[in-house]
């Protein structure tokens, strides 16, 4: 196997706000692009080759990857205008890829071992993964290593295996696309036709992120297998236990409290006195003013949160400034999802480039669109669109 094909063209709709601005694809999970745990995973596994299917957003996946040298690969693109399905963002590669490849979805979190012994698969093959809640996915009806049928979203799961969307494939699949717009359409077509479709299950890690608050299951999911780096400056009085990596140009001032997992990015400033407890994220050139606690959430790059705020199970995106004596405590909330509604416990899904006064108050489960401006002494809950402004 010597190429890869990626779909990274979709948005997300669900996971707004923050697919608003950038592509499910681009959304960072422990410090990185959810795409680029893809990449590193096929050049862990000595392929190289890889063709990204891209489209909504895409300059972002062109300003981050490039040519994909500096990843250790070689990155060609192709463009799905219209995000129709993933048969149809397939069929955009059909001039660029030539005998067999490995398919994966951009937008899953997957690691070199879950594709190790997959890749050696004859075409054509579908990986499977046993889940708890197979009727969110492809359900995958097999028998004596072949595939029957797949079933999207089964009303009620007979199995609990499901499709991961990953596949070892032949150029022969363009054949049989026609009008199919999704690939398990285009799959059970060949089915019908009488070609063989061979299943590998793995155990390996393989997470989706569906709705805004799996971003935080999936960055503490990563989190526990990060390598401890301590670069930048560390005064004296701080403590840090357990895998902590912070970036270069860092200063954790005096008296702060890490525990481990976290990752913090570079030419940010922590301090003095904060609290960073475990399975959080921060990304590049935040402040944290002094007094403030933080506790499994990812924050973006560009933020700063004034003194004497708690963030918990939450996720702020890029560019937000937050003033003082902030409050995003979790609590478990019903939260709407278009038509579907979730019980989950979560502090505060918050937009990217929003302005929030002192003394800001939500309650569990609040999501806040992009560009929103709060101002001081004010509670919130709900959801509140982009662009919103609270007086």
């Amino acid at each position: 196997m010597k190429k890869a094909v990626i779909l990274a063209a979709g948005e997300g709709q669900r996971l707004r706000p923050f697919t608003v601005t950038k592509p499910k694809a681009m959304l960072s999970i422990a410090g990185k692009p959810i795409l680029q745990y893809v990449i590193e995973s096929l050049e862990q596994n000595g392929i190289r080759e890889i063709v990204v299917v891209v489209g909504y957003h895409r300059e972002q996946v062109f300003d981050y990857f490039g040519t994909g040298e500096q990843f250790g690969v070689e990155i060609s693109y192709v463009v799905q205008e219209r995000q129709l399905g993933t048969a149809h963002a397939l069929a955009q590669a059909k001039n660029a890829v030539k005998g067999e490849f490995i398919l994966l979805p951009g937008d899953n979190l997957i690691d070199g071992e879950t594709i190790a012994k997959f890749i050696a698969s004859h075409p054509d093959a579908v990986l499977v993964k046993a889940v708890d809640n197979p009727s969110r996915y492809g359900m995958v009806i097999a028998d004596g290593g072949l595939v029957k049928s797949i079933i999207e979203k089964p009303a009620e799961a007979e199995s609990n295996i499901i499709n991961t969307g990953i596949y070892v494939l032949s150029h022969r699949i363009f054949e049989y696309i026609d009008e199919r717009l999704d690939i398990p359409d285009v799959l059970n077509g060949m089915l019908e036709a009488g070609h063989s479709l061979h299943v590998q299950e793995t155990r390996g890690t393989w997470l989706d992120v569906v709705y805004p608050w799996d971003i935080v299951r999936l960055n503490d999911a990563v989190l526990h297998r990060i390598t401890a780096r301590l670069g930048g400056t560390i005064e004296a009085g701080v403590m840090i236990k357990g895998q902590v990596f912070i970036g270069k140009d860092t200063v954790i001032r005096s008296n702060s409290y890490i525990l481990g997992p976290a990752t913090i990015g570079e030419n940010c400033e922590i301090g003095p006195n904060v609290c960073i407890m475990p399975s959080t994220s921060i990304g590049n050139n935040v402040v944290i003013s002094p007094f403030v606690a933080i506790e499994n959430s990812v924050i973006g790059s560009d933020v700063n949160i004034g003194p004497a705020s708690i963030v918990q199970n939450s996720v702020i995106d890029h560019g937000c400034v937050i003033k003082g004596h902030f409050n995003a405590c979790s609590g478990e909330a019903e939260v709407k999802i278009g038509d579907e509604w979730h019980t989950v416990d979560m502090g505060i899904m918050l937009g990217a480039d929003c302005r929030l006064g002192n003394s800001v108050v939500t309650q569990p489960g609040t999501i806040v669109g992009n560009y929103c401006e709060i101002q001081p002494m004010k509670l919130v809950s709900g959801t509140l669109p982009d662009r919103s402004h609270v007086y």
